[in-house]
């Protein structure tokens, strides 16, 4: 892939004030979206949906402006979920849909995510595009072309209808009692509808944005309170979103977190068991090694891909597979959506549990996790460890100890410099202790 100025692995995303993340950039960047579009012959109309984040409101105009002066109809979603973008940009024909997040990170952080007319992920060549653009002078076109807005009030209530759709017909929440933590961020008004009108008694916290608490202490990546809030009420189950909706957690009703490897397994397993898997599944370098013994005892082809959801869709894509995601709960369904949709993730197992008749507790236990120690090595400049002799003859050593039951991961971090070292087996101490001996390698190792 060739080297970007700007877009890592999904969008570009950086502190609100900081380059690229200023109102001047995202003017600059509306534009060349513009461009790169009408280039392409796509259709003249871009969406534009935002997570709950103050600065949001400061993005979404400056977006709006370039996309206006490169001669762009804009639709505006206001606060909505990544995926619910994704949707309402194939269906309302649009050349893209543009998404202002930074996804479960703090208020202060911002982003931006691309989908293309299809609901995908932008391809290499299209970011290459968007990036020459960038470089190029801002040119606006005559006044009578320019682009129009219009701000779509009815865009919660199609989103909410097709999350339903996703689900039989047959199926039903009557009876249960739900806990929702939408992390007071793009779920907030749409996850309790879905729930409640498929028949659950719902409970709902994290649903108070102020445009600064999103996912502060909340939602998928603090599950404390909604532990908490399941055990208080005596509910069945608790769901946990991250700021932009497209990574769910779960709690049984025990206070046990049940993450995406697991949530993963249950979809999985179950539709081998009416016969709706249709292929194998997909996970990451990450994904717990008790999931991988899990699908090898049922017979269920099982594949990895670098850590990253966009990996995981051109892994499935390639194998014409339905099912992937990974541990942080960032899970696709390719047969109901084209992105990872926290809401229509934890659908889909729900209707594991209800096919099943089972709870989530028992149907979170047909998968045994391996004890996981990762430890991140500091260091002055990212460098592959493989590449090293040293750490190539600790890595063998650790991995004839662990005897084919369990496994060792050493990458660099591709957002900051640290090299993640990981271990996971049967024998909890022992896979601490390897990775610590591993850190400790990897460390004397790095280049100065």
């Amino acid at each position: 892939m060739t080297e970007r100025k700007y877009f890592g692995t999904d969008g570009i995303r950086g502190r609100v004030g900081e380059p690229p993340i200023t109102p001047e950039f995202m003017l600059k960047l509306g534009w060349a979206v513009g461009e790169a579009f009408k280039r392409q012959g796509q259709r003249n109309k871009v969406i534009i949906g935002k997570d709950t984040r103050l600065s949001g409101y400061m993005f979404e105009s400056a977006l709006e402006a370039g996309l206006s002066a490169a001669g762009v109809d804009v639709r505006l979603l206001g606060p909505m979920p990544t995926p619910a973008i994704a949707y309402l940009t194939r269906t309302f024909r649009a050349a893209a849909g543009i998404v202002i997040s930074a996804s479960h990170n703090p208020h202060h952080d911002n982003g931006i995510k691309f989908f293309s007319a299809e609901g995908t992920k932008l391809d290499d060549a299209l970011e290459a595009e968007i990036e020459r653009w960038l470089e190029c002078p801002l040119e606006v076109v005559q006044s009578s072309e320019l682009g129009k807005a219009v701000r779509l009030e009815d865009a919660p209530g199609r989103y909410i209808e097709f999350c339903k759709s996703t689900v039989p017909n047959a199926f039903t929440l009557d009876g249960l009692k739900i806990v929702l933590d939408c992390a007071h961020g793009a779920t907030y008004h749409v996850a309790p509808s879905v729930f409640k009108e498929l028949g659950a008694k719902v409970t709902a916290i994290g649903v108070e944005p102020d445009g600064l608490n999103i996912n502060l202490n909340s939602g998928s990546t603090h599950l404390d309170n909604l532990v908490a809030k399941v055990l208080e009420t005596k509910a069945d189950l608790g769901i946990a979103f991250d700021g932009d909706g497209d990574r769910v957690m779960m709690v049984d009703h025990t206070g046990a977190v049940v993450d995406g490897d697991e949530l993963l397994f249950i979809i999985a397993r179950q539709r081998r068991e009416v016969g709706r898997l249709h292929g194998g599944v997909v996970g990451t370098l990450m994904t717990n090694y008790g999931a991988e013994m899990g699908y090898r005892e049922l017979g269920i082809p099982f594949e990895r891909a670098p850590v990253g959801d966009r990996y995981v869709m051109e892994r499935l894509l390639k194998n014409q597979w339905f099912l992937g995601g990974e541990s942080s709960g960032h899970i696709v369904c390719r047969d109901c959506t084209s992105t990872g949709d926290g809401i229509v993730s934890a659908l889909q197992a729900l209707v594991a549990l209800w096919q099943s008749g089972k709870g989530l507790a028992e149907m979170r236990a047909g998968m045994h996790k391996l004890p996981q120690v990762m430890v991140n090595v500091r260091v002055a400049q990212r460098f592959d460890p493989l590449t090293l002799s040293q750490v190539q003859a600790a890595v063998e050593n650790a991995e004839s100890r662990l005897n084919g039951a369990g496994r060792v991961l050493l990458r660099a971090s591709g957002t900051e410099p640290v090299i993640r070292v990981m271990a996971e087996g049967v024998d909890e101490a022992l896979v601490g202790q390897i990775a610590n001996e591993l850190a400790e390698v990897v460390k004397g190792a790095s280049p100065a």
